[in-house]
């Protein structure tokens, strides 16, 4: 299969994006890829929240730097090296779309696949599964009444 191609012009439809463009507009939204072991050692360590095809984890950094970081993983319980990327892929399609919106700037986040969910449950219950998992993990926790 074979990306969509860009006008023989170069100038593209008034409200219409380049294909590899992403619909974030200018720094409000920006998505990084984590790719240190650190950066992922640092968010298992933050809060976690799971939902019915992901487990996501997220901390907040305190850098100053208002990107929000998103990180893809998948074990091999999830299956061979086709079925990992292709989990990975759908993860990293449903982050492009899902965190922009209810993602905070500052954060980390990281997207664990599960063994055959993550890549068979439909896409728009995948979409609905990190949008939960965001606003459970982003939620204010009620404090405990202290033990006497």
């Amino acid at each position: 299969m074979t990306p969509p191609e860009r006008p023989e012009d170069g100038q593209t439809v008034k409200g219409e994006t380049s294909p590899a463009v992403s619909f974030c507009v200018a720094d409000t939204c920006k998505l990084t890829v984590l790719t240190k072991r650190s950066e992922f050692l640092a968010a298992a360590r933050g809060k976690r929240q799971g939902g019915g095809s992901m487990m996501v984890q997220a901390r907040r950094r305190d850098d100053g730097d208002p990107a929000i970081r998103v990180g893809f993983t998948c074990s091999k319980k999830v299956g061979n090296a086709v079925a990992r990327n292709r989990a990975k892929r759908r993860l990293r399609e449903v982050a492009r779309l899902v965190l922009p919106r209810q993602g905070k700037p500052g954060w980390d986040y990281v997207l664990i696949g599960r063994a055959t969910q993550t890549a068979a449950r439909p896409f728009d219950l995948l979409q609905s599964d990190l949008s939960d998992a965001l606003r459970k993990l982003h939620s204010p926790r009620p404090k405990r009444p202290a033990k006497t």
